[in-house]
């Protein structure tokens, strides 16, 4: 469960290190989860995020999120906290070791009857959902993103956000792909062409928020099948 982009964030270090040390608290049993999360390496979005969420959540008020990547459920258990007890979180994971964490942790935690969390594939499951979200937040397999993001803008409802994170790989998806090591080609070609599309759609408002390894923020401002 190592995660290694959290040691290559998209800004520079003395940055980093401020925004993570002096971040809006979190209530003691989202601390605890982030800092023993922290302590063991275990792939949850930086606290820098975290923070942005704490302002960008409070600021607009969204009352349901669908997750790609429950990883060992911190993120789902801070949207349904920044939510407050009308949130709904509906969140996907297809790792089996991922799947058992997250379980074991929104168990201990009080918004845990907020969350629905769906195991397996989110391509299969992304096609059975009903249900529509305010925001919509990607956080799975990183070549992905641009197959899933149309059945992800589907499921949001217009004028909802879809934020995608982790999409700047170190700041390399703009390096020449020449530079790039044969074995991680595939994901930066993907998340190229995940940037170009979004930025190219006329019906997609996006901006890239350099936190952590690049955070996706898009609004979706028409009622339409996307294409990508």
């Amino acid at each position: 469960m190592h995660n290694e982009m959290l040691h290559h964030p998209a800004i520079p270090v003395p940055l980093r290190n401020f925004l993570r040390s002096h971040g809006q608290p979190l209530p003691a049993p989202l601390a605890e989860l982030e800092t023993s999360a922290r302590d063991r390496d275990v792939p949850i979005i930086p606290h820098e995020t975290v923070d942005y969420f704490q302002t960008w959540f409070r600021q607009v008020h969204p009352t349901s999120v669908l997750e790609l990547g429950t990883a060992i459920g911190f993120s789902a258990l801070l949207f349904s906290h920044l939510m407050g007890s009308q949130g709904k979180v509906s969140t996907i994971e297809r790792a089996p070791t991922m799947i058992d964490h997250a379980r074991a942790n929104l168990a201990q935690y009080d918004h845990h009857h907020q969350i629905t969390m769906l195991t397996g594939d989110a391509t299969d499951i992304l096609s059975t959902l009903t249900d529509t979200y305010d925001v919509a937040f990607m956080d799975s397999a990183k070549a992905q993103y641009i197959h899933q993001l149309p059945a992800v803008l589907a499921r949001v409802k217009v004028g909802g956000t879809v934020f995608i994170d982790d999409v700047l790989q170190g700041g390399t998806v703009f390096s020449p792909e020449t530079e790039i090591p044969h074995r991680l080609k595939g994901i930066h070609r993907n998340l190229r062409q995940l940037l170009d599309s979004v930025f190219a759609e006329p019906d997609l408002t996006a901006t890239l928020i350099p936190l952590g390894d690049g955070l996706l923020m898009m609004t979706k401002n028409a009622d339409k099948a996307y294409h990508f």
